[in-house]
């Protein structure tokens, strides 16, 4: 059974709380649509997410099958489980940790979809197929580091079956389906280049981390990384009552999300922020009040409250606000958090002076 003992504790984690926050809220509620991380090397992305997997519970699934199904069909069975369960009196079970795929820069879209094998599709009238990166991932975490940097249309896809919950692979007149559910995580250095609009907005959330500059923090940051290297078995022991802690509150949050209540005056609140910042489209106040109540089940509450939709909608909103052309950089977080709070208050919004540049 595949452990998370070579993982670094996420309890042990220094700062980086939209970070952290950002990733529970979508291992809550994975419609909220994935995280974008953006900033520079160094600021414990990838340790982050690959720390997650440690606070999420173990996962029912069949046995010996490729894509790990649900044995209830909870997502959809893949071919071969729907035969098998026909066949039977029920599915094998098994249980196993929540897996984090990484999808490596430079792979191709077979290595990424799967591939079917035309020939004993038409010669041997069998569907063959060779899963991908993708089947590995369902029901767990899927992890594009550098995303981007990937071909925008290989994004696309990516992006596509994140929100369907569904991988189609289609060669000629042949296609095979499986259920492909996972949390995507992607991670990106700005100064290697960005996004484009579209793709930027079909996640759910976008956050920016930078390297801490408290001296504090920074010193305990190194004596924990050092810690961890000399004994990691005993520096994770260190923290296991912290993570058990943690993974139980996950679990509790996830199973009183559906009956977390949005009251009106909420929901008017995050579509007034998303009007009044000049945001496009109505993805952002779904994610805004999707987020809001993961965070209130994760705080073991039934009802969201506003300061739940202003937490969450710094994060909704960044990513999105419409920037005019002379503007030199777009809201920090800081920034961004005070206009929230303005336009929660009923104050007017009155966005910062744009300075012309010199032609």
């Amino acid at each position: 059974m595949q452990t998370h003992l070579s993982l670094f504790p996420f309890t042990a984690i220094v700062g980086q709380e939209d970070l952290k926050l950002s990733l529970l809220l979508n291992a809550i509620n994975p419609a909220i649509g994935g995280v974008l991380i953006r900033g520079e090397r160094g600021t414990g992305k990838s340790t982050a997410v690959r720390a997650l997997a440690g606070l999420l519970p173990e996962v029912e699934v069949v046995s010996d099958c490729i894509y790990g199904c649900h044995p209830l069909g909870v997502d959809g069975l893949c071919e071969d489980c729907r035969s098998r369960r026909r066949s039977s009196n029920g599915l094998p079970v098994t249980r196993r940790a929540v897996q984090v795929v990484t999808l490596p820069l430079g792979a191709t879209e077979d290595r990424v979809l799967g591939t079917l094998d035309l020939e004993a599709a038409l010669h041997e009238g069998r569907r063959r197929f060779e899963p991908g990166l993708l089947a590995r991932a369902h029901r767990g975490i899927l992890y594009i580091d550098e995303v981007n940097l990937l071909e925008d249309h290989l994004v696309d896809v990516l992006l596509d079956v994140a929100a369907s919950g569904l991988n189609v692979v289609e060669r000629e007149s042949v296609s095979l389906a499986h259920p492909a559910r996972f949390l995507l995580v992607g991670t990106m250095n700005p100064e290697e280049g960005e996004l484009r609009p579209q793709l930027l907005d079909r996640f759910g959330i976008c956050i920016d981390v930078k390297g801490l500059l408290n001296q504090s923090d920074r010193v305990r940051i190194v004596r924990n990384r050092l810690a961890f290297e000399h004994d990691p078995k005993g520096y994770i022991q260190t923290y296991q009552q912290a993570e058990t802690d943690w993974k139980n509150r996950v679990q509790q949050a996830r199973t009183l999300l559906p009956e977390v209540q949005v009251g009106d005056r909420e929901l008017a609140l995050a579509v007034q922020l998303a009007l009044t910042l000049g945001v496009e489209g109505h993805r952002a106040d779904l994610v805004t009040v999707r987020a809001a109540a993961a965070l209130a089940a994760l705080e073991g509450r039934k009802t969201v409250e506003r300061a739940d939709i202003k937490r969450t909608a710094v994060l909704a909103l960044r990513h999105r606000l419409v920037r005019h052309p002379l503007e030199e950089e777009e809201l920090d977080a800081v920034r961004l958090t005070e206009q929230v709070e303005a336009v929660a208050a009923g104050e007017p919004f009155n966005p910062p002076p744009t300075e012309k540049k010199s032609p």
